[in-house]
């Protein structure tokens, strides 16, 4: 999964693709390297990350995701969100996979959203919410209770005939250190929920502190 970040604000390439053309670009060639999947996100969920208006992701995304379809007409996009206006708007553009850092949680429309466009969702774990989530987070049971959610939520989706399910255990989404690594260590337990697992870790901060590099040093983690 290539991520294309088109916000002025993500940790790792802030403001790098926010012009569209510059976005498109990156795209087409990380599908020429091998993604099989470009997820395309315009709200960063960095931790402390301000939430932006839906009018503003919209004009973010939408042409991004237009274009590159225009261009390869088979490239599976993957809409980064969690509000319904933006999923919809992104799915009729040619995305055809949401995926829902709240896990369908956000935006009760969400879910009804995917099930009318017969598309596929990633439910992640995440403990609170981008601006607080590493305000300290705590466990007492770190896999049961990650794995937990993530059942309740797979059980969610399927009730409302969601039928291409994958799950996230949210590396980095109110984790400590720790906890990030014992997620990478059991992520073999997570297989047993029967579905895709996906693990977003690439420069994230915890791969910053074990090998003491800086966010553009990171990417061997």
């Amino acid at each position: 999964m290539g991520i294309l970040n088109v916000t002025p604000d993500s940790f790792s390439d802030g403001g790098k693709f926010i012009n569209k053309d510059t976005a498109v670009k990156h795209a087409i060639r990380m599908l020429d390297e091998g993604a099989d999947i470009i997820d395309v996100g315009g709200e960063s969920t960095r931790p402390g990350s301000d939430r932006i208006s839906i009018e503003e992701e919209m004009n973010r995304v939408l042409p991004v995701i237009e274009q590159i379809i225009k261009r390869r007409a088979d490239a599976v996009i993957s809409i980064d969100t969690y509000k319904a206006a933006v999923a919809r708007e992104a799915l009729d553009k040619g995305a055809v996979l949401v995926n829902d850092i709240s896990s369908l949680r956000f935006d009760d429309k969400m879910v009804r959203v995917i099930q009318e466009y017969d598309a596929a969702v990633i439910v992640m774990h995440m403990k609170g919410e981008p601006k607080t989530m590493q305000d300290n987070p705590q466990y007492d049971d770190l896999i049961g209770e990650v794995k937990n959610f993530l059942q309740e939520r797979v059980d969610f989706a399927k009730h409302y005939g969601i039928k291409q399910i994958i799950i996230d255990p949210g590396i980095g989404f109110g984790k400590r250190l720790p906890d990030n690594l014992e997620l990478l260590r059991s992520l073999h337990q997570f297989t047993e929920l029967d579905c895709p697992v996906l693990i977003g870790v690439s420069r994230k901060s915890f791969i910053g502190r074990i090998l003491d590099l800086p966010v553009e040093h990171r990417l061997e983690g």
